[in-house]
């Protein structure tokens, strides 16, 4: 774990008016440099890395769609975070993604320093990418303690973004379909 990380925790606590040596602040740089590398860990995964050869030919050419997948992310402004859960859809041709990877790819981009819109692209893109499919589609539903700790704290505000691929932008029923279907049940 990093020395610099946890000495800067040290600072910042001091630099609040707190004593880092109290009690129970004493261990407080340690464990926060060790949760900030743990919720930042998507930098050290790639792609390729994460699919590790999950795609199976398929001869299926039906929308694929994995909802709720939850996410939690930390907002690049003011490093607070941002929960929430992501809808991915697909129109494979040729070949499936396993479907935990899909998570996987989800969580490799939440776990960095974000914006809900640049991640809601990375999402898309990057499954674009390894399924060569004919179109993706990715909504993010998401709380940002950014907006509800602090400056106008609203407590029930949710942000939703999207992001259109292929024929998910081109046909409005296709697109029509995905969103009906995603917010099924609710």
């Amino acid at each position: 774990m990093s020395e610099e990380l946890q000495a800067s925790y040290r600072e910042i606590i001091r630099r609040v008016g707190e004593n880092p040596d109290r009690e129970g602040l004493a261990e407080t740089p340690k464990r926060a440099a060790k949760a900030m590398q743990y919720l930042c860990n998507g930098y050290e995964k790639s792609l390729d890395e994460i699919v590790n050869g999950a795609l199976f030919a398929s001869a299926g050419d039906e929308m694929v769609i994995v909802k709720d997948i939850e996410l939690y992310s930390l907002c690049e402004h003011h490093l607070l975070p941002f929960i929430g859960k992501a809808h991915v859809a697909y129109l494979p041709k040729g070949k499936v993604l396993g479907l935990s990877k899909i998570a996987r790819i989800v969580d490799m981009f939440a776990r960095r320093l974000q914006i809900q819109e640049n991640l809601t692209r990375q999402i898309a893109e990057a499954i674009q990418e390894v399924t060569g499919a004919d179109g993706v589609a990715v909504v993010i539903e998401a709380q940002h303690m950014c907006m509800m700790m602090r400056g106008v704290e609203k407590q029930n505000s949710v942000m939703n973004t999207s992001v259109m691929l292929g024929v998910f932008r081109e046909s409005i029923s296709t697109r029509q379909e995905f969103l009906q279907l995603i917010t099924r049940g609710r």
